[in-house]
């Protein structure tokens, strides 16, 4: 893991002033500290002992519809910036027996989960469509068939990549009613590709982006990274507009993080020269925001697009995550529990074996148990790192206090010019200004509690 800025705050307003403001204006001189896309992050989760049984953890939840995830950890290739849970397999026996895994668990936690129905269902990874035919469609059936979802009143997202798209998998995926499709491109320069790591052509990207638009999928999501080894202003700026002549409803540009664990060593970029992640994102931003596509977060760009579903209500802020397969993390509001986490191919594929021999799946035994006060930041952070904001009354509905005077520090986003606080629908929104989302990973950063970030800092990885 990238080192990470020791936080200035520990908790309700427990620092001066000052104290917070300096550490805001360190936080902001370095842009790309960390990707916390989720909260808290899974090195911060641990053995829970005793294990806790899964049925009492789901009565205790009172949202009013879940969100269903499995995820399928095999791809073709690691990429050199990839840390996820993931492991490079190709062979259909393999992929056979985690499915049959993953239809094992999903039969034991339907009875568990099936108290809400699934407003929403994406299939990740790894890259899920590297599964053959016959395993791809056991996955709708046992969504379906196994864990009560109804595809015509919830939205369905599938992940792919460009070496995987067939017309026999896109065909499975319109037949099942799959509203998104989202694929991983990282750039079309082959050279940008390969210092990465990552076995691509832009021929094949320009294929699979040919059959893809032919099935005109309701949401076509595509991929970019920024900060390649050898990528500049102009071949950035190529590989956007090559994405957007496909014109995806979506578009996600990230910036490259390596960290020590990954193939491609913090080390090895840094001997590119400056760091010019900063312009490549301002450039992207203004060439996205001139042709029409709306910005929601830091990396997420979109369209306005319609669905011919009646789907089910769903609120970020809500939990109800129930993650199926080795690697999902799962949510209620109190516990977030998963697999173990490893990165090498060994840890990887030890816990892939474990999952795969399990035949009880009904226990959480490693995770996180989340204090209020964690609840209180990830509440705070899945809210302010987007364009939707924090709208204070719902924070006071919820924690029965203020949020301003919880976190007085908060404040300082508002006098950096991070933040503005405004009036919609005459309720008060904290909400992060075009400069603000533009440094949401140093703000996610500086927003983790001492608490949680001890333990991320303690976690070894293998």
């Amino acid at each position: 893991m990238e080192k990470h800025l020791q936080h200035t705050t520990t908790g309700h307003s427990t620092q001066s002033g000052s104290n917070i403001a300096k550490g805001l204006k360190e936080v902001l001189a370095f842009p790309y500290r960390s990707y916390l896309y989720s909260y808290p992050h899974k090195t911060a989760y641990r053995e829970l002992d005793p294990p806790l049984p899964l049925g009492p953890l789901w009565e205790r939840e009172n949202t009013d519809t879940y969100f269903l995830y499995m995820h399928i950890p095999f791809c073709a290739a690691r990429c050199g910036f990839c840390n996820l849970f993931t492991l490079p397999d190709r062979r259909d026996d393999t992929h056979e027996r985690y499915v049959d895994a993953l239809e094992r668990q999903a039969k034991q936690w339907a009875p568990i989960t099936s108290r809400r129905p699934y407003s929403r269902f994406a299939i990740g990874g790894g890259t899920p469509t590297l599964l053959n035919e016959v395993q791809l469609n056991r996955l709708f059936d046992i969504a379906e068939h196994v864990m009560g979802l109804d595809p015509a009143q919830a939205s369905i997202s599938v992940e792919t990549s460009p070496d995987t798209v067939t017309e026999a998998k896109l065909s499975i995926m319109k037949e099942r009613s799959v509203d998104r499709v989202s694929m991983g491109i990282q750039s079309f320069i082959e050279a940008e590709a390969s210092a990465i790591y990552r076995p691509q052509k832009p021929q094949e990207v320009e294929r699979a982006l040919e059959k893809l638009t032919g099935y005109d999928f309701p949401l076509l999501n595509l991929d970019l990274i920024y900060g390649l080894p050898g990528q500049t202003v102009e071949s950035w700026i190529y590989s956007l507009e090559r994405v957007l002549a496909y014109e995806p409803g979506e578009i996600f540009i990230y910036p490259l993080y390596t960290r020590e664990n990954t193939i491609v060593k913090p080390d090895d970029i840094r001997r590119q020269g400056p760091d010019i992640r900063m312009e490549l994102y301002k450039a992207a931003r203004e060439t996205l925001k001139s042709k029409g596509y709306v910005q929601y977060s830091m990396r997420r760009f979109a369209k306005e697009h319609s669905s011919s579903k009646v789907l089910l209500p769903y609120s970020c802020q809500e939990e109800g995550m129930v993650g199926l397969g080795c690697g999902a993390r799962s949510y209620t509001s109190e516990v977030h529990y998963a697999s173990k986490y490893g990165v090498s191919y060994k840890a990887t594929q030890s816990i892939i074996a474990d999952y795969v021999a399990t035949e009880r799946y009904d226990v959480a035994d490693y995770g996180i148990v989340l204090s209020r006060e964690e609840q209180r930041r990830r509440f705070i952070l899945k809210a302010l790192l987007h364009r939707e904001g924090l709208t204070l009354s719902d924070y006071q509905q919820r924690f029965g206090t203020d949020v301003m005077s919880d976190y007085v520090w908060l404040a300082e986003l508002l006098t950096e010019g991070m933040a503005e606080l405004e009036s919609d629908e005459g309720k008060q929104v904290l909400r992060l200004t075009e400069e603000g989302l533009g440094y949401s990973d140093a703000i996610g950063d500086w927003l983790i509690s001492a608490e949680i970030r001890e333990q991320m800092e303690g976690f070894v990885f293998s």
